[in-house]
């Protein structure tokens, strides 16, 4: 019988009871075990358990097949075959003191990319808010300026350290930065960025992917109400992370002409959606 590769990896620091570690099917286990369900595809489920005392999320992928390497690869696109890719970059924004998800586990097993079966396992961070939330909340309740601001601010440092590094979130839209709700009243609240598992890591930095990470933050902005000023306070804290370079000289680059045209096309995508009753 011929073994089949698994590893497994812990963080240093994690608080699993010693009960669970010592099992000798951990892996089966934590591939297996029934937790709030959060997310469900074909091949991904995110689900929500709890250890002790403590609430963990485990993301947990199956093989996603040929058929769906070789239609990535068709589109340009690099495949996600594992949880090994958010637990890469869960390291890098830690690098970088971004905040995410802190990491606790992982595991992998399998040799072929088709047919790997993996897990990462993330702290929870308990009653949350999105910016996605927030938005919604400031439709009726308008936020005071020096708040907004200190959030575009604070998305605008994280986004340009990201890119500045040639990371790209791949799913780059508001609704993947969140904040603790006991901590709603700082100004501004320590901003987390989630959901991780498509992140690309590029050397030297990607342009196509800078407009494309940019086109689906501006898209999810756009019913906020972002002002001029907004707008030049997010490209001020954006470039303070490139070095050499003037945001008053960036502001007029052909990137962000192609950051709006993409924007709005994802934005009428979306609208027609809505009228055709797609979007829930």
């Amino acid at each position: 019988m011929i073994a089949v590769k698994k590893t497994l990896n812990f963080a240093t620091d994690h608080e699993l009871p010693p009960d669970i570690l010592a099992r000798d099917d951990l892996f089966e286990y934590l591939m297996h075990i029934d937790g709030q369900v959060f997310r469900a595809v074909a091949t991904r489920q995110t689900l929500k358990v709890k250890f002790g005392q403590r609430y963990y999320f485990i993301k947990r992928h199956n093989g996603v097949g040929w058929l769906e390497i070789f239609k990535n690869w068709m589109s340009f696109k690099r495949p996600v075959v594992s949880a090994r890719n958010e637990v890469v970059a869960i390291q890098a924004l830690t690098d970088l003191n971004i905040p995410t998800t802190p990491y606790v586990a992982d595991g992998v097993q399998g040799c072929v990319p088709a047919n790997l079966r993996s897990f990462v396992m993330t702290e929870d961070l308990g009653d949350i808010v999105t910016l996605e939330d927030l938005a919604l909340l400031w439709q009726t309740q308008p936020p005071r300026l020096q708040y907004k601001r200190a959030l575009i601010r604070q998305v605008a440092e994280v986004a340009g350290r990201l890119h500045a590094h040639g990371i790209y979130h791949r799913d780059f839209y508001i609704c993947h930065f969140c904040f603790k709700r006991e901590e709603m009243a700082q100004v501004p609240p320590a901003l987390y960025v989630l959901d991780l598992h498509r992140v690309e890591i590029h050397t030297p930095p990607s342009a196509r992917m800078q407009i494309k990470d940019m086109a689906a933050l501006y898209f999810s902005a756009m019913d906020v109400g972002l002002s001029r000023g907004d707008w030049l306070t997010f490209l001020k804290y954006y470039y303070s992370a490139w070095p050499h370079c003037d945001w008053r000289v960036e502001r007029n680059s052909s990137v962000w002409q192609q950051v709006f045209a993409r924007a709005d096309k994802l934005y009428i995508k979306y609208q027609r959606k809505i009228s055709n009753g797609v979007v829930m």
